[in-house]
């Protein structure tokens, strides 16, 4: 089955582009547009799409707002939440981290190839999130400044020594073969830390497990 993608963006020409690129592929079908955060929210609940394309500066409700809203209305029907890949001008946009932070799986810059935009369409529907690139990296870095140090929640305290081994290679946005490789684990077992970490501290993905190390300056087992 096609992988079912919106585009969020005011700027009609550039989702024009972007419909014909991703309509290019035998695997990727637009189900629909929006050109403001109220319209995506609309969408998203009329056309339930897989991952959706999502810009930040917007009219009526800007991409922060509508990413939070979509995955709030999704978790309230019980029904699967689309994933959002965030779209922005620039590398370091403080914008882009908050919208991570309400959920979204993710971030690609307007002007990035179109073949890493199809691959990081179909990295977000394969349940990964697209946190390698060291622009992203810098992007945590420098928004986490600020609220680095702050102290951990008391569910901090809940992971056990080794879990806390793999929160931190994993905050290095590791991936579960390159943990699996360094700590001389399987794949699977590092899958289960992976999802028992995410479930206490109440994180919804790797990403967002990222940004939680910077904000609690965490990115060591210590």
């Amino acid at each position: 089955m096609s992988i079912r993608v919106a585009l969020v963006d005011d700027q009609a020409l550039f989702r024009a582009g972007v419909r014909m690129l991703v309509e290019s592929q035998p695997d990727l079908d637009v189900v629909g547009e929006a050109g403001d955060g109220v319209a995506a929210i609309a969408l998203a609940a009329a056309e339930r799409p897989d991952v959706i394309l999502m810009d930040v500066r917007m009219p009526l409700a800007d991409g922060i707002a509508a990413t939070e809203r979509i995955l709030a209305d999704a978790d309230r029907d019980g029904r699967p939440a689309p994933k959002v890949l965030v779209l922005t001008t620039f590398d370091l946009d403080e914008n882009a981290a908050r919208a991570i932070r309400a959920g979204a799986s993710g971030f690609v810059l307007k002007d990035a190839d179109p073949e890493f935009l199809l691959a990081a369409i179909r990295t977000v529907h394969q349940g990964n999130q697209v946190i390698a690139a060291s622009a992203t990296r810098a992007l945590f870095a420098h928004v986490g400044a600020a609220t680095a140090g702050r102290p951990a929640p008391a569910a901090w305290s809940e992971l056990t020594p080794r879990e806390r081994e793999i929160f931190a290679l994993a905050a290095r946005g590791l991936s579960n073969s390159e943990i699996a490789a360094s700590e001389y684990l399987s794949e699977a077992t590092v899958k289960t830390h992976v999802s028992r970490i995410l479930a206490k501290l109440g994180l919804r993905d790797r990403v967002q497990l990222v940004v939680f190390a910077y904000e609690h300056d965490l990115r060591s087992a210590d």
